[in-house]
């Protein structure tokens, strides 16, 4: 049976806000796409955009006035780019009987609402992920290095050498500092063992009391002289349906991105990547949750669904690293 148009489907804000508690279990689980892609709204479902290039945010000019003359101008010419969001969305039925039967354990609609928002959610952190540790896309030696001592050689890593030479690359070839570094959380987990960040933390005024604790996401990131840290989290099953599972990482350990992530929503900003989000037909970012009948099979049916795209804008932004991880 098609599903009904979404005119003919219930908004229901009243599962969406019961998914506080679901949303802090997200973020806790790593989920950050819209960290390293900022989101855009945009008002239409698909567009042309004008991207800067790098090159003319750079460009001399002359600044020096003559008396009785005007102040020199500057015009930035741009390259094309385009979007188009596509719709992406999970339901999930409630049974009528089923419902009845549970009511007493748990609320039947919550539980499917944020089954369908973990589907939707899930699959936007894969794009994202997908799209930033991509060897097609950061190729050749500017863009891409094979690091020698893998991150989980705790004696041998030499990790901010690594990142440093990174940032070092993305200056040459865009003339931005990279302010990011992207690792999954098992990295991040072996990043604090290494001898070279231990020493870094410890020469940074760290006792050894504090060593023998965790190191944390702001040491490291001090650590690297980076602003942010963003570790990311997150598991799928790859097996088919059927199959016994195969857990993998969304976000793989044999890469890191160091990179320059957005800090603001102004378009003008350059960075990695951003998410556009088109809002006009219902959609939100995190994920609009409505319901309607299915009389056929005597059940509600509960919806989640965003209208997004998500985009790397400046390649020259960003530097992969690989071979992270034995």
């Amino acid at each position: 049976m098609p599903s009904p148009s979404t005119s003919l489907a219930t908004q229901r804000p009243d599962i969406a806000e019961s998914f506080m508690e679901f949303d802090l279990a997200m973020d806790m689980a790593g989920y950050v796409s819209t960290k390293v892609f900022p989101v855009v709204e945009v008002q239409k479902q698909s567009g042309n955009f004008g991207k800067i290039p790098l090159e003319q945010l750079l460009k001399k000019r002359e600044t020096k006035r003559a008396p009785g003359g005007g102040y020199s101008r500057s015009e930035f010419t741009f390259d094309d780019a385009a979007y188009a969001c596509e719709e992406h969305g999970a339901e999930e039925p409630v049974d009528d009987r089923e419902a009845e039967m549970y009511a007493e354990y748990f609320d039947a609609e919550v539980v499917s609402g944020q089954r369908a928002m973990a589907d939707v959610m899930r699959n936007a952190e894969k794009r994202v992920a997908d799209a930033v540790f991509n060897t097609t896309t950061w190729t050749g030696g500017s863009l891409t290095t094979a690091i020698t001592h893998e991150w989980d050689d705790a004696a041998n890593a030499v990790p901010i050498d690594n990142v440093e030479a990174a940032v070092q690359a993305i200056y040459d070839n865009s003339g931005l500092w990279a302010n990011a570094l992207i690792v999954n959380r098992k990295v991040f987990r072996n990043l604090r063992v290494c001898d070279q960040i231990r020493d870094r933390v410890s020469s940074n005024g760290a006792g050894s009391s504090e060593l023998q604790g965790l190191i944390s996401v702001q040491q490291l990131a001090q650590a690297f002289d980076l602003e942010h840290i963003i570790v990311a989290g997150g598991s799928e099953n790859t097996a088919n349906e059927g199959q016994s599972a195969s857990i993998g990482q969304l976000w793989s350990g044999e890469y890191a991105m160091v990179c320059k992530v957005a800090n603001s929503n102004d378009f003008r900003e350059p960075c990695i990547g951003r998410t556009f989000h088109w809002g006009a037909d219902g959609s939100t970012i995190g994920g609009t949750v409505e319901s309607y009948r299915d009389e056929s099979v005597r059940s509600d049916i509960v919806r989640v669904r965003h209208d997004v795209d998500e985009i790397v804008l400046y390649p020259e932004a960003g530097h992969l690293l690989s071979n992270i991880t034995t």
